[in-house]
């Protein structure tokens, strides 16, 4: 499933968290990893200084970069294929060509989480690779739940029946079968969104109760067949925080889960679900872009 992983690194607690866990993923599969770290000249400049700035500065930005790139490697450690590279440009823009140049078969990128314009690592990078790569991008916060501890155990699957949803399932389900982990099918009835339809069946509750059991269903006739363990629910609410509560209360260790990939508003799956996810999760989320995927 991975041959190759991308590990984009600014130094961060966040980054060196995700360095870790590529370093779990690596080492499942076998896979080697790259280390990238990317000077962004323009935003050292600032917005005010049309000159630029100096080639002394640059390459004081580069060293201080390159002693991030030698923590990752050190975290990932002497028993992986690692390569380093350092490259000046827009993060974003860099990571996703370089991605492509070696042909990785996905990320792992550390994210603050917050919310608001600066919510992600190095401002949007996290969030444009997310919405652009056309591989899976596993995203960890620096979390007392996101330590590396050599292994998943429980795997979380959300799905709504999609198959936008359906393209994470692959890749969950094949870090499952490499750490023999316990899969959990779950689905969310929207009670938002049901709210919301014109004219409301009487019903509607238990029409889509049941459209969500046949969605896990799915999803563990799959694990079945990989011969995993799985467990499937179905709950009302809110998706996003309904997620994020199954995940704390069933100790899950991944959430891997499909993003559409899109622009705008609804450029994610189940709305801003996925966005939502990605931004609160304590753990680390694989987010697999469905329109990438197809």
């Amino acid at each position: 499933m991975y041959d190759t992983i991308l590990v984009p690194t600014d130094g961060s607690d966040h980054a060196q968290r995700a360095a870790a866990h590529a370093r779990q993923l690596a080492t499942a599969f076998d896979a080697a990893v790259h280390v990238l770290a990317v000077v962004d000249v323009s935003d050292a400049a600032g917005p005010f200084n049309a000159g630029g700035v100096d080639e002394a500065y640059v390459e004081q930005l580069e060293a201080d970069v390159s002693d991030g790139v030698d923590g990752a490697t050190r975290l990932l450690g002497a028993d992986l294929t690692v390569q380093t590279t350092l490259r000046r440009g827009e993060p974003a823009k860099e990571i996703l060509a370089y991605a492509e140049e070696v042909d990785v078969d996905a990320l792992a990128m550390g994210t603050h989480g917050r919310t608001g314009v600066q919510r992600f690592v190095a401002g949007s990078v996290t969030e444009t690779v997310l919405r652009k790569s056309p591989v899976p991008v596993l995203t960890v916060r620096a979390t007392e739940r996101s330590d590396a501890r050599g292994s998943y155990d429980e795997i979380l699957l959300p799905t709504d029946g999609s198959e936008a949803a359906s393209v994470a399932f692959d890749h969950g389900i094949a870090v499952a079968s490499a750490f023999d982990a316990r899969i959990h099918a779950v689905n969310v009835v929207d009670i938002a969104a049901v709210a919301n339809e014109e004219p409301l069946p009487s019903n509607v509750l238990d029409i889509r109760g049941e459209a969500g059991q046949n969605a896990v269903e799915a999803v563990a006739t799959q694990a079945r067949e990989a011969d995993l363990d799985v467990v499937t629910a179905v709950r009302e609410g809110y998706p996003a925080s309904d997620l994020l509560d199954y995940a704390e209360e069933n100790e899950i260790d991944l959430i891997a889960m499909g993003t559409a990939g899109q622009t705008g508003l609804s450029r994610f799956l189940l709305g801003s679900t996925t966005e939502r996810v990605v931004r609160h999760a304590e753990i680390p989320v694989l987010a697999v872009n469905a329109r990438r995927e197809e």
